[in-house]
């Protein structure tokens, strides 16, 4: 007969070292955590400043305030509409969607990675000692909402739309907005900030694709490859941006950061916009 023996404890590893390591490894801890929290810190202004997110004429609006429902908004933001009344900016003109957004990247597993080991040090680095007795894995609250990834994932693709529509306004742009919103435009054009936008979008676009949930949605649960070729085709497609994906989650952070930055100097008049036609 075979026997069953006990689980092993959920105890963490232990090694008598502090740790094992002779490189710098606290290195990439500091770093990672230092350029997230000056990232959170940027947005958060931003997303409660409630100016500068608009640029009327060129149809800017910043990805932190898309899509802009809120009776606050100035004309020409609300492409969707008025979905509240007018509020203070303590409740995010985007509110629709900037939970998704937020919820999509706390669930996503290289940022879930980062910041264990940034701001948790849990682990700290492999071959350096746990400064945690136990260990629950993602079993309880609040970790066990990580499971809600895909479902974060499905949302974004739906935001990562409504970012094209916004780029497709930025390529229109109008020679004015009467009271009640309507554009009056005046045909193709773009500037910098449209390129700006326009390669803000294609990154966007490239890390929600290259999620893993969305490799797994493709590619999971298929016995047989050979009978699914098109299938296969899109998991080979996503595989291969899922190897840039940790490259595409600081690549975005910092798109997000420069798109909207321009976009509020521009809204704010301290430049305009360079024209490159029409």
């Amino acid at each position: 007969m075979t026997q069953v023996s006990d689980p092993p404890a959920r105890t963490r590893a232990q090694i008598k070292e502090r740790t094992l390591r002779t490189d710098p490894w606290w290195n990439r801890g500091r770093v990672v955590a230092t350029l997230l929290t000056i990232w959170v810190a940027y947005a958060t202004v931003r997303v409660f400043t409630g100016h500068w997110y608009f640029a009327p004429g060129y149809n800017y609006l910043t990805p932190f305030y898309s899509p802009c429902v809120s009776g606050e908004c100035v004309p020409g933001a609300s492409t969707l509409g008025h979905w509240i009344p007018a509020i203070p900016p303590i409740i995010p003109y985007a509110f629709i969607s900037l939970p998704f957004v937020l919820g999509f990247r706390l669930t996503c597993y290289y940022y879930r990675g980062a910041y264990y080991r940034a701001f948790w040090r849990s682990p700290a680095a492999c071959a350096v000692r746990e400064p945690h007795a136990t260990y629950s894995g993602e079993t309880k609250l609040p970790l066990i909402a990580f499971n809600l990834h895909r479902f974060f994932f499905y949302m974004a693709v739906i935001i990562s739309v409504l970012n094209t529509w916004d780029l497709v306004n930025a390529f229109w742009p109008t020679t004015a907005v009467t009271p009640d919103g309507t554009h009056l435009t005046h045909g193709f054009g773009f500037g910098i900030g449209s390129l700006i936008i326009l390669a803000n979008v294609v990154l966007l676009w490239a890390y929600t694709l290259s999620c893993h949930s969305c490799r797994h949605i493709t590619g999971g649960r298929l016995k047989h490859f050979s009978k699914h070729p098109v299938r296969y085709w899109i998991w080979n497609q996503i595989s291969k941006l899922n190897k840039h994906h940790m490259a595409l989650a600081w690549t975005t952070l910092t798109s997000l950061m420069v798109t909207d930055l321009y976009i509020m100097l521009v809204a704010a008049n301290a430049f305009p916009d360079l024209r490159i036609f029409n």
